[in-house]
């Protein structure tokens, strides 16, 4: 026995399940916390937040281990959701997981573990953690299909100081079998999707609780009006579903969005070329380094011994090869192939082999 103490954020699911009965299995005193960040009800009138609760329960009293509960819902509020609908309101498209890690999963939980006398902190992520000197580095998992870094892109370098990662070398499937031979209530349990902590909704009903939807025309790139949109908050670029649009001028193939003009409440479509939704470059801000920063060169090098990274626009993307250079306020990043809908108010990641460096929120797009 290590006789160190850690503390698992447990969210009902089968990962940090996992992660808590394996750190068990090592030799620490485990003690599970969950927290509770949305007070609503979902549509069904169902509490989603007591059911986890209770999963939590069964799978800690299989364990063995103590377990509480906490609120951060209004944190949660403060620095996550309110975030998310001023960038909705700008007409971006955000990806408030991004924020949840930083501001509410390595921020407050984090503290809070502290005072109940953590040693370490832990969580389900799927990814891998590596110390080396004074850096804390942040790595791909094995599961490269799970991996979980691009969500944690923001999570400031000291917020990963003696944190664990117990499914950094783990499978999926793994994970699931494991669960299964010990029993855990959570081992057939679907994985959670949707918003961060507010979980599967229908989305443009979500949103319309919050922001006052307004319609307006749907533009060809030629200037023809061919529709009408219920918002621009609820598309977002490449978007195909929804328009409503069905085939018009009776074209074959399928529009898409291209852009919003916010000043003048407009959605401009594409039909058939793709090209529109293709930029060379993007201006990256708001940059967060974990572990050593790069070196970053003062000015565009796309010489072919030039340095590259790999950098994800979204999540799940394969890295694509880019070059970076230091731009006001931020970097600009040249890509080695033009990219589809790269999209402002995303956040690009960068990575240089299996380390993720960082990133920060796309600004600007340059066709």
């Amino acid at each position: 026995m290590n006789g160190k103490t850690v503390v698992v954020g447990m969210s009902g699911g089968v990962d940090s399940s996992v992660a808590a009965l394996l750190l068990k299995q090592q030799g620490y005193n485990v003690i599970g916390l969950f927290m509770h960040n949305w007070e609503e009800a979902d549509p069904n009138g169902a509490c989603t937040a007591e059911e986890d609760f209770a999963d939590v329960r069964r799978v800690c009293d299989t364990l063995a281990i103590p377990y509480y509960s906490v609120n951060f819902a209004e944190e949660y509020m403060e620095r996550v959701f309110t975030h998310f609908l001023e960038e909705y309101s700008a007409g971006r498209t955000p990806n408030p997981d991004v924020l949840c890690n930083r501001e509410i999963k390595f921020g407050p939980f984090r503290e809070y573990a502290l005072r109940l006398g953590a040693d370490y902190i832990a969580t389900g992520h799927y990814c891998g953690i590596s110390h080396e000197g004074r850096h804390n580095n942040l790595l791909k998992c094995r599961d490269t299909s799970k991996d979980q870094t691009y969500f944690l892109n923001q999570v400031l370098e000291a917020q990963l100081d003696n944190v664990l990662f117990p499914l950094q070398d783990l499978m999926k499937s793994e994970v699931r079998d494991i669960a299964a031979r010990h029993g855990l209530a959570t081992a057939e349990k679907k994985g959670s999707t949707g918003i961060c902590f507010i979980g599967e909704r229908k989305f443009r009903t979500f949103l319309q609780t919050y922001l006052p939807a307004q319609p307006g025309r749907i533009m060809s790139l030629d200037g023809e009006v061919v529709g009408e949109h219920i918002g621009l908050m609820y598309y977002t670029l490449g978007q195909r579903r929804g328009l409503q649009l069905g085939g018009k001028h009776g074209e074959e193939g399928r529009w898409f969005v291209v852009s919003k003009d916010l000043k003048d409440n407009i959605l401009y479509v594409s039909h058939g070329d793709e090209g529109p939704l293709y930029s060379k470059s993007c201006l990256v801000t708001g940059l967060n380094w974990i572990g050593e920063a790069p070196e970053i060169p003062a000015s565009v090098n796309t010489s072919p011994s030039a340095k590259r990274y790999g950098a994800k626009f979204r999540y799940r993307q394969p890295d694509q090869r880019v070059c970076l250079s230091t731009a006001e306020n931020g970097v600009l990043v040249t890509y080695d192939e033009p990219q589809r809908a790269v999209t402002e108010g995303q956040y690009a990641v960068f990575y240089d082999g299996n380390r993720c460096l960082g990133g920060g929120v796309i600004t600007e797009v340059y066709k």
